[in-house]
């Protein structure tokens, strides 16, 4: 039997390396062995391909965030996902929000003691960025739509100062040409086109996979279609579409930031810079998974 290496593994099946390494090590990969650090996979080894409602019923964590949502139970993985998600992606795009003033806001609707100056901004997108994580459970298992993204923005942005600034256009594609971390972004009148090629492209893909998932961000990302919120509405689509494609989703956190940012500067010349960056967040996403005892 022919045996591969795992980076020839990896290629010709569009998985990152790390992910291939981690199947080998759980025993996903039949046949696979180390010889010293390397691994030897088979190379004729095949993942058996799941029916569509074999993989939505197997989708506990869904089933769980969903039932949770339904129930509002406190203290389940339901509301540490909306916490730590909303928590951490506001946080990236400069609010000051404390983790336990996000809790405060979740469980109680109020901000609890704080004697800083808090800018109402930021706690309109909490509670706004709330709803959007349960838009994203509630149509986890809808195609992904211009729609549903630009639904998401609108409750992201609703009742914010930008709402009411005329140029602004919540809920619908940016009037006025903006830039990311110092880069140029599509123009306005482009961004219709693109957006819809972008979704064209990737509702094709039958059965995504997590590379799938992080190109397309990286793609949405460098288009920019609106004129804020670009980055949170991103993360929220990752985290709808792993849900999808029962593959466990990621919180990109604090400690992650500088890596999540340079993942997306350095694209186009080393893809494993922010593929590997949300690996590591996914891992941590299954350790809270795992206290939850939710199988995955």
């Amino acid at each position: 039997m022919k045996f591969v290496s795992v980076s020839q593994f990896a290629k010709e099946r569009n998985l990152s390396e790390r992910t291939v390494r981690h199947y080998c090590a759980t025993g996903k990969i039949e046949g696979a062995f180390l010889t010293g650090k390397t691994w030897n996979i088979p190379g004729d080894f095949e993942f058996q391909k799941k029916k569509t409602n074999q993989k939505t019923n197997q989708n506990q964590l869904l089933h769980f965030l969903k039932e949770q949502k339904e129930m509002n139970l406190k203290g389940g993985i339901y509301h540490r996902t909306q916490i730590d998600l909303t928590y951490n992606s506001n946080r990236i795009e400069g609010s000051k929000l404390s983790h336990e003033q996000t809790r405060f806001i979740f469980e109680t609707n109020t901000i609890g003691l704080t004697k800083e100056t808090v800018n109402v901004d930021d706690i309109i997108e909490t509670l706004n960025h709330f709803k959007c994580i349960d838009l994203i459970i509630d149509k986890a298992n809808t195609k992904l739509t211009e729609s549903i993204i630009k639904e998401l923005h609108f409750l992201l942005k609703s009742g914010t100062s930008d709402s009411r600034k005329s140029w602004f256009n919540v809920g619908e594609y940016k009037k006025l040409p903006n830039e990311v971390g110092g880069n140029e972004t599509v123009s306005p009148k482009e961004v219709t086109q693109k957006m819809k090629q972008l979704l064209v492209n990737y509702n094709k893909i039958e059965q995504k996979t997590i590379n799938d998932i992080v190109e397309f961000h990286y793609n949405f990302e460098i288009i920019h279609p609106f004129q804020d919120g670009n980055g949170r509405v991103g993360r929220l689509i990752m985290f709808k579409e792993c849900l999808a494609n029962n593959i466990v989703p990621f919180i990109i956190d604090e400690e992650l930031k500088f890596y999540y940012y340079r993942g997306l500067q350095e694209w186009n010349n080393a893809k494993e810079y922010l593929t590997e960056t949300c690996l590591t967040a996914q891992d941590n996403y299954k350790l809270i998974l795992q206290y939850f005892e939710i199988d995955f």
